[in-house]
């Protein structure tokens, strides 16, 4: 009685989407996706400071470069 089965999901999954339409979920979804593609650009952003900071006399091409490089 405790344990989620299958066919409680599928019914949850239908009840959510004729709720909230497919539209508003697939909404959802790209927001979602941005908002996770603003992190990695976030990290990698920081990940060029830190460089910069670490070796000053570098620019940021150079280090873009460098990155690309070890990748």
């Amino acid at each position: 009685m405790g344990q989620i089965g299958v066919w409680q999901i599928v019914i949850v999954a239908v009840v959510v989407v004729l709720l909230f339409g497919r539209g508003k979920i697939s909404d959802l979804m790209g927001d979602v996706a941005k908002g996770i593609n603003s992190f990695k650009k976030g990290l990698k952003e920081e990940d060029t400071a830190s460089t910069i900071e670490n070796n000053p006399s570098e620019t940021v091409a150079e280090a873009g470069k460098e990155k690309s490089k070890a990748s």
